[in-house]
């Protein structure tokens, strides 16, 4: 059998990229994961993001993207039945080749504190955890509390 095949998502892989998604631990979906905000990010960022096909069933999905400054990838996922075969690997590895062709220099991952296999995976990859760095978050309608900026 082929191996799999890897391509740009659109946003026409939205229901089964969320099934995927869905279903592996590790992932944290939220409103953001919406069908109207991903078609907004792969608008803004078009070509970063990809799937990777075996036999037409998608059994990976990557979103990629920048700010113009920094690369992000999120919710890097391999169909538990296809892991260990190196294609998140090769699906991180054409993430990072389209962000270094973009003229970016630096790239970050998001990662669930309790996410013990994507911790090895990223670290297995030559990635590294941050210590000095924690993020903060908040919804664009408050969370300034006494903020006098």
């Amino acid at each position: 059998m082929e191996g799999p095949a890897i391509s740009e998502m659109e946003l026409q892989d939205y229901e089964p990229v969320m099934k995927l998604w869905a279903k592996t631990p590790g992932i944290g979906l939220s409103g953001a994961d919406q069908k109207e905000k991903i078609a907004a990010y792969l608008e803004r960022n078009p070509g970063f993001s990809l799937v990777a096909r075996q036999g037409g069933v998608i059994i990976g999905a990557v979103l990629c993207g920048h700010d113009g400054r920094r690369g992000f990838i999120h919710h890097l996922a391999v169909d538990e039945r296809h892991r260990r075969r190196s294609l998140g690997r090769e699906m991180v590895r054409r993430c990072m080749q389209k962000l270094r062709d973009a003229g970016l220099e630096k790239c970050h991952v998001f990662l669930l504190v309790d996410n013990s296999e994507g911790r090895k995976f990223w670290t297995g990859i030559g990635w590294t955890a941050r210590d000095e760095i924690q993020v903060l978050s908040s919804g664009t309608e408050g969370g300034w509390g006494s903020c006098c900026c």
